[in-house]
């Protein structure tokens, strides 16, 4: 009886552990929220240079320095001659009142790494915001990016600030190292041409949501649950009240809409596609994404750089906020509080794309 009493007492300890747990874990996640809409600043990092300065160290131990200087000598000699005639541009140009297009075309590198409610679009609207306001004819964008998909309305809206940059008419490029799948995907299409890498992760054209239901379990142990709603869809699927065979046909017609919806934007950006081949939620590789039409090269984000590194400036723009260990800490377990909350939670009422 004795041990009965002491497991009940440290069965009691456990749960009143994971209650406060999760009670922390909900609180540092509206703290985390609440401080996720502060400004933060840009941070602009010159990749050519970078590029430039790695080339440099490396011919250091190379060749010897009789080739080194002649070469540096050269190069200067061309940096020279290539100052005049853009002095020369400027000079022409401000005479004729377009000073504002003189100067050279730039490759602008973003990041997207998304979760699964792509709160990371926050900073991508900055990033975007910026670019325009000071792009002119010739400049290029490369996204870097890197999600498998996640809430609908998080990558639609990530979708809608890339799009941005399309009617702005500012060449889109997204580059896909590891992963863009579902509303990854959703984001990638936007592009005037899609990179892969040949074992990326592509497509995943499909919407799933999925909850359990805990109905049995409260009858079994006499827990009545009361649901009270105005409008008869209000509320179709439960997790603690019986669900009905109308309401499940109800939530299957809102997600074959939310399915209808992405193909349709699919099919906006990239009309060639054969929607009934890649729109069944199924994902390919890269090397068999190419052959469907859902990329258009094989190859990284790094050849993409380290080319247009020769020929012009690229950099590379990262909106930052600046945080104090609090805060810092705060983010930490607002990562923590997503894994948990919105896996759960969210997944059962919202579909995922």
């Amino acid at each position: 009886m004795d041990f009965l009493f002491d497991y009940g007492l440290f069965l009691a300890k456990i749960i009143t552990v994971v209650v406060a747990i999760i009670s922390i874990l909900v609180i540092v996640k509206s703290v985390g929220g609440r401080q996720g809409a502060r400004k933060g600043s840009l941070e602009i990092t010159d990749l050519t240079e970078r590029y430039k300065d790695t080339v440099h160290h490396l011919e250091s131990h190379l060749f010897d320095k009789p080739l080194l200087k002649a070469r540096e000598k050269a190069e200067k000699k061309a940096e020279k001659e290539k100052g005049k005639a853009r002095q020369h541009e400027i000079k022409a140009a401000a005479k004729s009142g377009e000073l504002s297009a003189t100067r050279e075309p730039r490759l602008f590198v973003l990041d997207f790494h998304g979760s699964i409610d792509a709160k990371e679009v926050a900073g991508l609207r900055e990033e975007i915001s910026a670019i325009l306001a000071v792009a002119a004819d010739g400049d290029e964008v490369l996204l870097r990016l890197e999600t498998g998909g996640g809430m609908v309305h998080g990558y639609g809206l990530a979708s809608s600030q890339l799009d941005r940059l399309k009617q702005a008419g500012i060449k889109l490029t997204i580059a896909v190292d590891k992963v863009a799948a579902s509303g990854g995907y959703m984001m990638a299409c936007v592009a005037d041409q899609i990179i892969s890498a040949p074992f990326a992760v592509v497509g995943s054209i499909g919407v799933i949501a999925q909850l359990p239901n805990f109905s049995k379990v409260l009858k079994k142990n006499d827990i009545e649950f009361e649901q009270i709603t105005a409008g008869e869809f209000k509320r179709t699927l439960t997790m603690f009240g019986e669900n009905t065979d109308k309401a499940r046909e109800k939530f299957q017609s809102e997600i074959e809409a939310t399915h209808g919806l992405f193909k349709d934007f699919i099919a906006e950006h990239r009309p060639a596609l054969d929607l009934d081949t890649v729109a069944t939620g199924e994902h390919w590789f890269g090397k068999q994404a190419i052959t469907l039409g859902l990329v258009d090269s094989i190859g990284t984000s790094d050849d993409y750089i380290m080319k247009a590194c020769k020929d012009r400036e690229v950099l590379q723009v990262h909106f930052a906020q600046r945080k104090k260990l609090a805060e810092r800490l705060a983010g930490a377990g607002s990562e923590a509080a997503d894994s948990l909350l919105l896996k759960w939670i969210s997944r059962g009422q919202r579909p995922i794309m």
